[in-house]
């Protein structure tokens, strides 16, 4: 059986807030096999958020270990680190992050700008992960010129262009209403049917309920994490 492709053990992170210690993660042991579709749940200071930017490798942990794709990550060195989040993790965030004065097409191509590609390399993924989420008519307009869902589809689009082993998907739907929110949750399950393993942080029972696995978190600890039962029969509308 091939290595998990995250494996979690014993992870703590401690912050310093004045004179305050607030335990943000409390001994996290977490296990993903590749392509799985994983909901991360919990309410406000569970610690969802604090565990996506460790995953992501936005953030270090105070103690334990963090092995992602068989790598130690607190072994690798800042330009190990930086190549795994611009080629091993495809980040969505509510906000969707896009340069307001560059393009789709350009938003898209930028992370393998970093990746060291040609300029013909980068249109032709770019323009191909933008037809793949159902954009290829938008691909010149700036992100002023879309719609929330497109801005968010674009943020997928990009998410994806470097082929990462894991979309880490942060509130995806937060800023986007019920009919658009649906959509790009159409769409998570097209790219994990593609193979993509996908974690999405999301404090919606709705939204989370369209991932195969429901890990719940309270006060820094993994209170519950199952299979989703409903996954079979609440297909997406």
């Amino acid at each position: 059986m091939e290595n998990p492709l995250i494996e979690v053990r014993s992870l703590k992170k401690i912050y310093q807030i004045g004179d305050q210690i607030v335990n943000a993660l409390n001994g996290i042991d977490l296990v993903i096999q590749r392509g799985e579709y994983v909901a991360l749940m919990g309410p406000s200071g569970s610690g969802k958020s604090t565990l996506m930017n460790v995953l992501g490798c936005l953030d270090t942990p105070t103690s334990g270990s963090y092995i992602l794709n068989g790598n130690e990550v607190a072994k690798m060195i800042d330009d190990d680190l930086a190549e795994v989040r611009n080629k091993e993790i495809g980040f969505v965030f509510q906000t969707f992050n896009l340069l307001p004065r560059y393009s789709a097409l350009e938003n898209v191509a930028l992370p393998m700008i970093y990746g060291g590609f040609k300029k013909e390399e980068r249109e032709k993924r770019a323009t191909a992960v933008l037809k793949q989420v159902g954009l290829e008519d938008r691909m010149d307009h700036k992100p002023n010129e879309l719609s929330g869902g497109q801005r968010q589809r674009v943020a997928v689009a990009r998410a994806l262009v470097n082929h990462p082993s894991i979309i880490l998907a942060d509130e995806p739907t937060g800023n986007l209403d019920t009919a658009t929110s649906y959509e790009i949750m159409r769409l998570f399950e097209d790219i994990h049917k593609l193979g993509n393993t996908i974690i999405l942080v999301t404090h919606e029972e709705d939204i989370a309920s369209h991932a195969e696995r429901i890990i719940r978190l309270r006060d820094g600890v993994v209170e519950q994490d199952q299979m989703n039962p409903e996954r079979n029969v609440s297909e997406l509308r």
